[in-house]
């Protein structure tokens, strides 16, 4: 489906099936603002203010009657959602989960899990991250203009770390038209005065300068990217598969289809400011940045009041 063949309002696709291992619990449904609201509310009040009218949230199965409860007390009645569940075992033909392994497959596999439920164009987001009101516009704006082309939030390295440990974030590689022409993910990036280092598997380590262009996992994209996210998972199974540990990332699937030629990717800049958390010391940095947006009046005291 073309965007030029669908006039859905955008839906707002969050993944929130994530573990929470270095935070050490369920970042979803910590409370964070002033009233009590997680980043999860931010989220989806700043997409209503865009012009998204629906929501799909990935989660695991055995959180459905937790996660309801707090959808429904908070947003249920100001947007439609439906909840899709990221299994480990939903898997291409041909494919079985090995023996030993015990979480799902990564956040390729995650979008996958909501293929069934998206009809239009739709932005993907971590629950966990607060992304800013001009971010959302801003996918809004690239969807309105036309534009067939998938959609990059792009963030400032140095932004975006924590001052607690390291961090996973993905490096955006950009041509002279805005157009992503690669993005490499690095699983452990850590602050290093002005700048950050990567520390390497083979223990060496690349100084960056902070200015870098990355991703928070904030994605546009139209119904067309599923089948392309299918033929990439399966390759990755087919290499990957007896893997206890490995995980298909969805920037590494999209640096995959650039490559091949199947995908272009727009890069859009915004100035909104990211923060999320990583670790249980950056909540109070989180909750002292959004009692800051509450005070300029950016929102509200409480957000569903």
């Amino acid at each position: 489906m073309n965007l030029n063949q669908s006039t859905d309002k955008p839906t707002l696709l969050v993944m929130a099936a994530g573990m929470g291992n270095r935070f050490g619990g369920l970042k979803q449904m910590v409370a964070m603002g002033p009233s009590g609201e997680t980043l999860l509310d931010y989220s989806v009040y700043d997409a209503l203010r865009a012009g998204f009218t629906r929501a799909v949230f990935i989660i695991r199965k055995e959180m459905e009657a937790d996660f309801r409860a707090i959808a429904d007390a908070r947003f249920g009645q100001r947007i439609q959602y439906d909840l899709a569940f990221q299994e480990m075992t939903d898997l291409p033909a041909g494919y079985s989960v090995p023996e030993g392994r015990t979480k799902p497959w990564g956040t390729t596999q995650a979008v996958l899990s909501a293929a069934h439920l998206i009809h239009g164009p739709f932005a993907v987001i971590n629950a966990d991250d607060f992304y800013g009101a001009a971010s959302y516009q801003a996918l809004s704006d690239h969807w309105r203009s036309g534009s067939q082309d998938a959609a990059l939030l792009g963030f400032i390295l140095r932004n975006t770390l924590s001052e607690y440990g390291s961090v996973a974030r993905a490096l955006c590689g950009i041509n002279a038209d805005g157009m992503l022409t690669e993005i490499v993910e690095q699983t452990s990036i850590v602050r290093s005065g002005n700048g950050a280092t990567i520390r390497l598997e083979d223990g060496s380590e690349r100084h960056l300068s902070g200015d870098e262009t990355v991703s928070m996992n904030m994605w546009g994209f139209t119904p067309d990217i599923f089948p392309l996210l299918v033929e990439s998972f399966e390759r990755f199974l087919s290499k990957n598969a007896k893997d206890l540990k490995a995980e298909n990332y969805l920037p590494n699937s999209v640096h995959e289809l650039i490559q091949a030629g199947q995908l272009q990717v727009y890069v859009l800049n915004t100035q909104s400011e990211w923060f999320g958390v990583t670790y249980k010391e950056d909540l109070t940095r989180v909750q002292s940045s959004l009692r800051r947006k509450v005070e300029t009046g950016a929102y509200p005291e409480n957000l569903w009041a």
